[in-house]
Parts: structure tokens; sequence; C-alpha cells
């Protein structure tokens, strides 16, 4: 039996005349290459029938079930629940958020100074709102720190005790749940991880709609992130407030506060916070939603303008507020500066009324002061002379130097920490000169003298 040899050309000749033959016949075309269907092509009879009915069905379904792009009221259910609802996490916020709370609360009221306006109104919204009324409050975002720091500062230590009743907040994945122990932390002081990029729809944003359902309070930063510039300018108030408040199935109260001066206490890039500064914060009125909600024409308004229109609102009132407390900041500061300068003139006339002759030290300062006054002295237009007010700040000076030449600024601390240089007096006009004290005499005379300066001998006033 012979063994024929086929020519692969022939062979691919045969096979594309084949094809052609099927597809003449059939009106289908095979693709053997890709082994898909032949009913599935487009080109056929069978494939066109059964196309048309896939593009209906898509079609259908895109009509009547919504779609991730879209916006829409998402129905939450109050048994939602999530990892900070479990028994462990419980346990967790019953014993961390007091602590860590209160210890947030003693240091910005400890450490630094915190000036509030509308406390009332804050306190109000918290604590005696509606039984099962959600709260929802609203605030720029200029620290890292503004959330748990600013808010301790505004509660009492007590309502801190209660874990269950203080609010739940939202924090991006990518920075506080970047690995099992940051997560688990902020998981126990009641902190919903979202995503960024991730839409309105996620599961972070349903979570905190579950809260609101069953009358939570929830703190959130309509901005999204962090002020670029320090707090000096606020960013816009981003969509997912506005579905935060629309989609709960009872419209919360909605209290906003800004604040300025946390920039000092946590500025960007550092790593522990600072002590002895000033945070300033604003209470502004709940805010209403009755004339965007109330009207005929809301129902046919798409979800998508809704959303906008609230956290515009929302914006637009911390816009207004933010104008307030950089107002209410600058005059503070003009105040602090004019208490400065008093409290200079008021050392300086004290200065003026001790009796520097009884130190053996009345030359010298005498020298000083009628040098600084000639140099102070000027005539005006008409030929007066204008002599400087007493107790100037510039012979204060004159007066601290010679002082300092004498004695260690330690050791003048010293002695006004005694009360050795303290005097009561009634008023600041013309009083009779006030007679130093002994003790501070006897240790002038004794370290003066060893030092090579005055000598006198000691007399007793």
């Amino acid at each position: 039996m012979g063994i024929q040899f086929v020519d692969k050309a022939d062979l691919w000749k045969s096979a594309l005349l084949l094809n052609l033959k099927l597809r003449d016949r059939f009106r289908i075309a095979v693709d053997d290459h890709r082994g898909r269907s032949a009913v599935l092509s487009p080109d056929g009879y069978f494939s066109s029938t059964i196309h048309r009915w896939l593009t209906r069905f898509r079609n259908f379904r895109r009509e009547s079930l919504p779609s991730p792009p879209a916006f829409y009221r998402r129905r939450v259910s109050k048994d939602l629940t999530a990892e900070e609802e479990s028994a462990l996490f419980r346990m967790l916020q019953a014993v961390a958020i007091p602590l860590i709370g209160n210890a947030c609360h003693v240091f910005m009221n400890g450490f630094n100074r915190v000036q509030v306006y509308g406390l009332e109104k804050f306190h109000d919204a918290l604590l005696n709102r509606p039984k099962n009324k959600p709260l929802v409050t609203v605030s720029n975002h200029v620290a890292s720190v503004d959330d748990p720091f600013v808010i301790a500062s505004l509660l009492p230590p007590k309502l801190l005790l209660d874990a269950r009743n203080l609010r739940w907040t939202l924090c991006a994945t990518d920075r506080c749940f970047k690995n099992p122990v940051t997560s688990a932390f902020f998981r126990s002081v009641k902190v919903l991880p979202v995503s960024r990029g991730e839409g309105i729809y996620q599961q972070g944003m349903d979570i905190a709609i579950s809260k609101l359902n069953n009358g939570g309070w929830v703190h959130i930063f309509p901005e999204g992130s962090r002020s670029r510039d320090g707090g000096k300018t606020m960013g816009s108030a981003k969509r997912g407030i506005g579905r935060l408040i629309l989609d709960a199935d009872t419209l919360p109260m909605v209290v906003p506060f800004v604040h300025t001066g946390m920039q000092d206490i946590m500025p960007v890039g550092a790593s522990v916070p600072r002590i002895g500064k000033t945070v300033t914060v604003i209470i502004g009125d709940p805010i209403h939603f009755n004339d965007i909600l109330g009207t005929e024409g809301a129902k046919h308004v798409s979800r998508k303008h809704l959303y906008d229109a609230v956290s515009s609102r929302i914006g637009q009132r911390l816009y207004d507020l933010k104008a307030q407390v950089d107002r209410v900041s600058l005059e503070q500061q003009s105040m602090m500066s004019h208490d400065a300068k008093t409290s200079s003139e008021r050392a300086a006339e004290i200065l003026h009324r001790v009796d520097w002759d009884s130190f053996g030290m009345g030359a010298q300062f005498s020298e000083e002061s009628s040098a600084s006054s000639n140099k102070q002295t000027a005539q005006t237009d008409d030929g007066n002379v204008r002599y400087p007010k007493r107790g100037a700040s510039s012979e204060g000076g004159a007066i601290s130097l010679k002082i300092k030449k004498f004695m260690d600024s330690t050791e003048m601390m010293g002695f006004a920490a005694r009360g050795l240089f303290m005097n009561e007096y009634k008023s600041w006009g013309e009083s009779p000169k006030i007679g130093p004290l002994k003790t501070w005499k006897e240790y002038l005379d004794v370290n003066l003298m060893n030092r090579g300066g005055l000598r006198q001998d000691t007399h007793t006033c």
C-alpha cells in the first residue's frame, strides 16, 4: 500500500473553499481560530436574530435597573452592620473613645486655648433633638487632627464617656486603613472606611447612612480633604454630603461649624502637635432644606441636582462662617497686641516710681532718662515743644537694660516671684516714691560690692 503525500498549500486552499461554500450555503461564517459559535456572528441569519434579542434585553435591563453611573436614591436598611458593630469592637470603643476623647479635651483646653462662639447650639442639637432624629455635623478641614481634637474640645468630659452616642466619621482607606493595626485602631474609635474614586454609592457611605437611620450622629468634612494652604481657603462641598443627607430615612439635623488655629497646632508635615496656641470655633445655626425638598417640583428634579443643591447650600454656609471666624481671629490678634503694649507701659510706669537713689543707682538712671528725653523731645511747627509721655516704652526699655547690667534675668524673675517688686496703688496718677525693701537692698549691696560695683553704706528705709 503506497503512501500519498499531501501538499500543505493544496490543503489550505481546500479549507478556504470549504469555508466559502458553508457561508454561501448556510449564510453563516466559520471562525476556526477563535472557536466562537457561528450562530453569534452578526453576518449570519441566525446570529442577527439572537443579536437583536440580546440588544433588547440589554436595553430593558438598563432602563429597569439602576446603573452605577446614574444618580438615584438607594435605600439603606437599619440592619446594615459592619465589622465595627461586632462585640469585640464595641468593647474596644467603650474603652478607647473615653480615654482618647478626654485626653484630647485636656490637651485642647489645658495646653492650648479654645474660644467657642455658639456652643449652646451644638449642645442643644446633640442633647435636645427629638428621639431617633439623626444628626450631621459639618466643618472645614484644616489639620489631620481636626477630628478628634476639635470635637473633643466642644464636648464636656461626661459626654465623652458615652461611646455609643458619640460621632461616627469617615476616613480614606489610603490614610487610616493602610494595615491591620491602623485599621483596628480607627475602627475602635468609630471611623468608617471610604475609598477615593469609588463614588457616592460605596459601602462606607451606605454604612454611614445606616447610622443615621438609627438616629446616630455622623461628622463629615464636605471638602473631602484637608486645605492645601493651611486653612486660608476652603474647597467646595462634594456631592457625597448631599447623598448622606437626602438618602437617610429621616432628614437629619445639620449643624455647621468652622474653626481656625488648628494649622498652628498641627502644621502640614508635623508629627507632634504643638501647645500654647489659640483655636477659635464658630458654630452656626442648623441648616434647613425645606425650600429645596418641600416644593412640588422637587419630585421631578433629578437626584443629581438635588444632591448638588444640598451640598451647595452647606458649602455656602461654611463659607459665611469662615469669613466670620477669620474676622474674629484678626480682632483677637489686634487686642492681644494692644494688651501687650499696655502691659509694657504699666511696667515702665512702675519702674519710674521706684526710688532708685536708695539703691545707689539714681545717677545712672537719671542720666539714662535725661538722654532718652532729649532724644524724644521735638519741636512742632508752631514752635511749641512736645515732650514724650510719662512711662513710654523706650524709657522702660532703657531701665530694663540698666537693670540687666546689675543682675541676671533669672534673679529678676526670682524677686518678682517673691513679691519684692509689688506695690498696691489705687490710681496711675502722681504718688509717693516706692521705698526699696530691705531684703532687696541687702542683696544688691552684697552682690554689687563683690563684683566691684557700687560701694556705699547700707541703710534701712
